[in-house]
């Protein structure tokens, strides 16, 4: 019996045991310890920021650097419509409302040009921004360059939801380094993981201080329990940032290997009318995911039929993001789109990109692709 083929499985071995197991010798296995100080040191030096601080999840640093800026009712944040749903649930968690805009066609991120029509609206309506959070999907990072001077230009801050691009960079800067703040996920799918769990980066000490206090209960510093604020239990444990810190050595082997999948998969689909792959030609991309887009009129078959042939040989694909305007728990919300975004939902697919894939695996995969287009 053969063994299902994920989309972008975790990559562990045996160094990230030596590390876990370091942890749990150590005694220090909750949300606070050593491995968790280095982690953080460590990752603000390999992105090039001043302050990191380890939390629970991605969606954690977007709430706690949304309430640094001031988010609650009556106020708006600019979110993408494409986009996985904590980007916009951290909006939501502070009271605030998020304004969905719609994506660049052949990248899937934040539109620049629509955002500065968003903005302008918003400011014309008399509408408090707290913030724009910029997505970098799929390991790419968004046109910041553009972006930053789009949100320059109407003195609204820039987050940047990095979740998805830890290792990927924009014109020599590392994602993560853009805006006031960033957040990173370190899920089980990421570009490395600690199981769960997520990173907030900062410039800024107060606003990293800040975060660290909310993320601790906001427990004042005496003898009892204290608290002026509320606060949240969002932070990461000793045992999972050893995880991470192990992680961190290996990334950039890790992002290789993900590259030359999706060169692979770039020789695979090159000369079909009406296939390509989504923001592909960025060369400082981590290559979290490989994602096409096809035009069936030109193609011959839709993305949906390629899918059902891979799952039928136990080959994971995902569609690309259903756009957060068209979910119904956001049923309602202020929008402004170009149908950019819900063609990539209805033509994109998200292929096995994991790092962890070994030879057999990849011919697996190619085999039943091959096999399809043969098909067609």
């Amino acid at each position: 019996m053969t063994k299902r083929v994920y989309l972008s499985a975790p990559d562990v071995g045996p160094i990230e045991e030596e590390f876990v197991v370091d942890a749990i010798r150590s005694g220090w296995v909750t949300g606070a310890g050593p491995h968790v100080d280095a982690f953080e040191r460590e990752i603000a030096e390999f992105v090039g920021v001043e302050h990191a601080v380890a939390l629970s999840s991605g969606t954690a640093a977007l709430h706690l650097a949304l309430l640094g800026l001031g988010a609650g009712p009556g106020a708006v944040v600019i979110v993408p419509t494409l986009t996985f749903a904590a980007t916009a649930n951290a909006v939501v968690y502070t009271g605030a409302e998020p304004v969905f805009v719609d994506c660049e066609p052949a990248t899937g991120n934040l539109d620049p040009a629509l955002l500065d029509e968003a903005l302008a609206r918003l400011r014309t309506a008399g509408r408090p921004i707290v913030a724009v959070i910029p997505v970098d999907m799929f390991g790419r990072c968004a046109d910041y360059e553009r972006l930053t001077a789009v949100s320059n230009d109407h003195a609204v801050p820039l987050i940047e939801d990095a979740a998805e691009a830890l290792g990927a960079t924009w014109r020599g800067r590392s994602a993560g380094s853009f805006g006031v703040a960033a957040a990173l996920s370190f899920n089980g799918n990421k570009i490395m993981t600690t199981s769960g769990g997520g990173m907030l980066l900062t410039g800024d000490g107060r606003t990293a201080e800040r975060c660290r206090y909310l993320a601790t209960q906001a427990r004042q510093p005496v003898e009892h329990y204290e608290h002026t604020d509320i606060g949240y239990n969002y932070r990461l444990s000793n045992v999972l940032a050893a995880l991470g810190r192990a992680q961190l050595r290996r990334l950039p082997d890790m992002i290789e290997r993900r590259r030359a999948l999706r060169e692979r998969y770039a020789k695979c689909f090159a000369g079909l009318d009406g296939v390509s792959l989504i923001g592909a030609e960025d060369p400082g991309a981590n290559c979290w995911l490989t994602t096409i887009a096809v035009d069936p009129a030109r193609a011959g078959w839709c993305a949906g039929d390629l899918a059902a042939h891979l799952r039928a040989g136990d080959i994971e694909t995902r569609p690309v993001w259903k756009p957060m305007h068209l979910q119904p728990v956001f049923a309602g919300a202020r929008y402004l789109v170009t149908g950019a975004a819900e063609t990539l939902f209805k033509h994109g697919l998200a292929l096995p990109s994991g790092s962890v894939l070994a030879e057999p695996d990849q011919q697996r995969i190619f085999a039943a692709i091959t096999e399809f287009l043969d098909g067609k």
